[in-house]
């Protein structure tokens, strides 16, 4: 990855961190549980069970996906960060073989939630119930050896002067968004705002998967899938639905089209036991 890449993601990663931080009067005390969280290789056993929502939960149970399956390869697998509730394991293999199917792949999959979830030092304030997952918007790369797809460039598919998407941008990334929004199980997939509008303006025979692509800053050189909490889950809290029809109309992303109450950070006091059990 280029020292210009490198720079862009941790910073934009590590102001949005320190902003959170700030804004909730957390910053030591997070820190230090989310290095306790990142310390811990392997998952917890027992029944799939989230304990919390994206923000500040806890994950039993959790799988780790396989680096390598039909139609994606897994990226940054040095971090530890490919694992989530069965139900997201079984999202993205489908997805990977819908997007095989589609001649659009392979997609490569980044940060999905940690071995127990909980709250990660950096890159990330939600992925911690292990419903989260990002998918890049590079379509070019052939199956890599799993050393090869340590640091790779993620190339930035957005122009900020004129809030459209370009260079390699294509009808191959907007069909992508399109297979990974069709699963009824996504809650939400976040995208720049630019993305959103292309989406938008683009001929479908069927749009309503539409309303669950959210325009939102940050996302323009990769997709943000969250699920909704699967049946059962009586511990996981989800996030609303989304409002009503296409969302056509929340281009820009400044102001942010869609605003949420901040979520309470902290962990739920059933995650103690799943950190230290």
């Amino acid at each position: 990855m280029s020292c210009v890449f490198f720079q862009r993601r941790f910073l934009r990663a590590t102001s949005t961190w320190l902003a959170v931080a700030a804004a909730c009067g957390c910053w030591s005390a997070s820190a230090l549980a989310a290095d306790d969280w990142a310390d811990i290789t392997e998952p917890m056993s027992g029944e799939p069970r989230i304990i919390g929502h994206h923000g500040g939960a806890c994950l039993i149970g959790a799988e780790q996906l396989p680096p390598e399956g039909v139609g994606y390869q897994a990226v940054d697998l040095v971090r530890n960060r490919h694992y989530g509730h069965p139900t997201l394991i079984d999202y993205i293999q489908r997805l990977g073989q819908r997007v095989e199917a589609a001649g659009v792949g392979p997609m490569l999959v980044g940060d999905m939630a940690q071995p127990r979830g909980g709250p990660m030092p950096s890159g990330h304030v939600s992925h911690q119930s292990g419903l989260d997952v990002d998918i890049w918007f590079r379509l070019d790369l052939p199956p890599l050896a799993r050393s090869e797809r340590e640091n790779l460039a993620q190339p930035i598919l957005v122009d900020p002067a004129t809030n459209r998407v370009e260079g390699v941008w294509g009808a191959d990334h907007a069909t992508l968004i399109r297979l990974a929004a069709e699963d009824e199980r996504v809650a939400r997939i976040f995208v720049d705002g630019a993305v959103k509008r292309d989406l938008c303006e683009r001929e479908w025979d069927d749009r309503s998967w539409l309303r669950r692509v959210r325009p939102w800053h940050s996302h323009d050189e990769h997709l943000h899938v969250r699920l909704r909490c699967p049946p059962g889950a009586t511990e996981c809290v989800g996030q609303p639905a989304p409002p009503p029809g296409e969302g056509c109309h929340t281009f820009a992303p400044t102001p942010r089209p869609e605003v949420y109450p901040s979520p309470n950070r902290t962990l739920p006091p059933a995650c103690a036991a799943v950190l230290n059990p």
